[in-house]
């Protein structure tokens, strides 16, 4: 083919005519990779949300099963909620588990108890925020899993309070982090992945993000699940979760936390320098992968060191994205109720 303009323009026009076909067909191939429009999807029978004080949250949440199960934890990412969660957690409960779906910090019903509370999204905090659930609920132990945030959530309650963790589902499996680890370039590639995290750290991105939270998200949920031929009625039950009123300060200062741009609370210090340290994870462990996942995610084998306990990482097929237990609910419940079996 020709390499330059004057190339091209010296060309017949027939020619001319069937390389500018050429072009509009591969860039409807790129830029039209996303699937089709598909049906609407009718809407999954939640169970009516409860709520609970737990620590510095009021705290939203579903649960399903008996009250006598095996209590487990899931926890959505973002820009999820708890309907990544909706075909899952039937499942779990099918099997006799007693399953909690909380809304994290920021999203749908769970909301601070004080107006003077920091509305920090720093990892630890996240982390306690699942253990001051299990407290509120009377819950000693549990499964936990998740993916995205929730996954980096399940993680660090696993790695800090391993006597409260049963066993472990993962998503990109170990994402724990630290400030200093994230001042760390990356390759231009992989930095072209996080382009959200860097329009977050700008005062345009922060007010962008709230002009257009939805529209946003939207494009998230595209980029990250490529192959997910999820429809608008799917993505507004979610999106309604986003109406939170301390959902955009929570989602700019995780993200600025990252980067150490913005100040985290000084009570969760001592908690940051062991997840700083990169603390192993000591109980059972199921790691799991879409084969079409879209967002920035770690390959296996850089995280398979840091399971020092019964360890399996599955690769979903079949055009799995990042939301990966509503893209395969059925191989994520499957996950965690093997993780729970080789931990009894």
């Amino acid at each position: 083919m020709p390499n330059n303009a004057l190339e091209i323009a010296n060309l017949p026009r027939r020619d001319i005519l069937r390389l500018a076909g050429l072009a509009a067909a591969t860039t409807a191939l790129t830029a039209g990779a996303r699937p089709a429009r598909a049906a609407p999807s009718p809407a999954p029978v939640l169970p009516a949300i409860k709520q609970i004080d737990a620590g510095v949250l009021n705290i939203g949440y579903l649960e399903y099963g008996p009250a006598s199960g095996v209590p487990v934890l899931l926890f959505h990412g973002w820009p999820y909620d708890v309907h990544a969660f909706a075909e899952v957690a039937p499942l779990l409960a099918a099997k006799g588990h007693r399953v909690i779906v909380p809304h994290l910090r920021g999203h749908g019903s769970t909301l601070f108890r004080s107006d003077a509370t920091p509305r920090n999204a720093q990892q630890a905090a996240l982390g306690a925020d699942g253990i001051a659930l299990m407290d509120a609920l009377g819950i000693r132990t549990a499964v936990v899993a998740g993916f995205d945030w929730g996954a980096r959530t399940a993680d660090i309650m696993a790695a800090l309070w391993p006597e409260r963790c049963r066993a472990l589902v993962s998503v990109s499996g170990y994402l724990i982090g630290s400030q200093a680890g994230n001042a760390k370039p990356l390759p231009p590639a992989a930095e072209l992945q996080w382009w959200y995290q860097f329009y977050f750290a700008t005062e345009r991105g922060k007010l962008g993000y709230a002009a257009n939270t939805k529209a946003f998200n939207k494009q998230i949920w595209h980029q990250a699940s490529p192959d997910w031929a999820f429809d608008d009625a799917t993505y507004e039950r979610s999106a309604a979760s986003f109406a939170n009123p301390d959902h955009v300060a929570i989602v700019i200062h995780n993200y600025r936390w990252r980067l150490g741009l913005a100040e985290g609370e000084s009570r969760f210090d001592a908690l940051e320098a062991r997840l700083a340290a990169a603390p192993p994870i000591t109980i059972p462990t199921i790691t799991m992968e879409g084969d079409r996942n879209g967002a920035p995610h770690p390959a296996p084998e850089a995280y398979r060191a840091k399971f020092a306990a019964a360890y399996e990482h599955r690769t979903i097929s079949g055009g799995i994205g990042h939301n990966l237990p509503q893209e395969a609910p059925a191989a994520f419940a499957q996950a965690v109720l093997d993780v729970s079996r080789s931990a009894a």
